[in-house]
């Protein structure tokens, strides 16, 4: 099922949300400016510390604890005492498979968890350009068998697992559900999918309506992503890299938080379009007047749209989570 609720994208001027008009004022040029010329752990420096504040605060959880799946940090968080197995959902923060990590992402995490009424495990994956694909998704992908082997130590129920993330952290999850259903598990039971990056594309008529690097998300910088993610250009129509071109059947029920004004605007569309078409369930939001990266927003200027996007997608997770059995 295809549900979409959406203004379509135009190319006329922005129709911003007030609060995504602040968050612009907050984001600044850290997010537009082609940084191809600046050193990578310069242009991380920068990034985290503009991110870190907006974790102060937030909701508070019943327990939070770091471990290490498989070598990566991770941490969980826990919105309501264990009561047995929880399941859970595995979070992937964006960040062009470059930047960020689970402090800058901390924030989101919780109020995620607090949505959905249930654990939620963010995981540091291997960042580009050092680690290059595949190495982040074989990564995760250990991380997730590790998982399942020590779930019940963890209060956890490996059995009832979300894949979740933003931007790369969707093209994340989405590549690792493809990957879990063709290698015969651990299987996911939801998929949340939040304004992701799904295809080496900067021909679409959003990345020419928001690409010039008046929104936080610009044509230049996305290039330098994949530049660094993929370098080798000839690898970028792989399914697990760009999961656009993949075969989407047999996927779990998949949830997209799509962003009015974003360069990836049309590619969420597409991707949207063909997850439908090969027959998975299906929910489309998109939401008005918001920008690329509007679910930190909740954090940063208390915008009520990202708020309702975090509760509609918590709401979703938790569902499926609950479903599953």
């Amino acid at each position: 099922m295809l549900l979409r609720v959406a203004p379509a994208m135009t190319m006329a001027r922005p129709v911003l949300d007030p609060h995504m008009e602040t968050f612009l004022g907050l984001v600044g040029a850290a997010g537009q400016a082609d940084p191809s010329s600046v050193p990578v752990e310069i242009v991380r420096e920068g990034a985290r510390a503009l991110r870190l504040p907006w974790n102060e605060g937030g909701p508070a959880m019943a327990a939070s604890e770091d471990l290490v799946l498989a070598g990566l940090r991770g941490r969980l968080h826990r919105p309501v005492p264990a009561d047995g197995a929880q399941p859970v959902t595995l979070y992937l923060h964006g960040g062009g498979w470059t930047l960020l990590d689970i402090d800058t992402h901390d924030g989101l995490a919780r109020r995620l968890a607090r949505a959905s009424g249930r654990p939620v495990l963010l995981v540091d994956y291997p960042r580009a350009p050092e680690h290059a694909f595949p190495a982040p998704l074989l990564g995760l992908r250990d991380a997730v068998r590790a998982l399942a082997r020590e779930a019940a130590g963890l209060g956890l129920d490996g059995t009832r697992l979300a894949l979740c993330g933003d931007s790369a952290g969707a093209n994340l999850a989405l590549g690792l559900a493809l990957l879990l259903r063709d290698e015969g598990g651990p299987h996911a039971c939801a998929l949340g999918l939040a304004y992701g990056s799904f295809a080496d594309r900067f021909d679409t008529r959003s990345h020419r309506a928001y690409g010039n690097g008046d929104l936080p998300l610009s044509t230049a910088r996305m290039r330098w992503f994949w530049d660094n993610y993929v370098p080798d250009p000839g690898r970028r129509r792989e399914p697990l890299v760009s999961p656009l071109h993949a075969e989407l059947a047999g996927l779990p029920p998949a949830f997209l938080a799509v962003a009015q004004y974003d360069v990836l605007y049309d590619e969420n569309i597409a991707v949207a379009e063909r997850l439908g078409a090969a027959g998975n369930d299906l929910s489309l939001r998109v939401y008005p007047g918001t920008v690329h990266g509007f679910f930190e927003a909740a954090a940063a200027v208390g915008a009520a749209v990202a708020d309702r996007a975090i509760l509609e997608l918590g709401r979703f997770l938790g569902h499926h989570l609950e479903r599953t059995s």
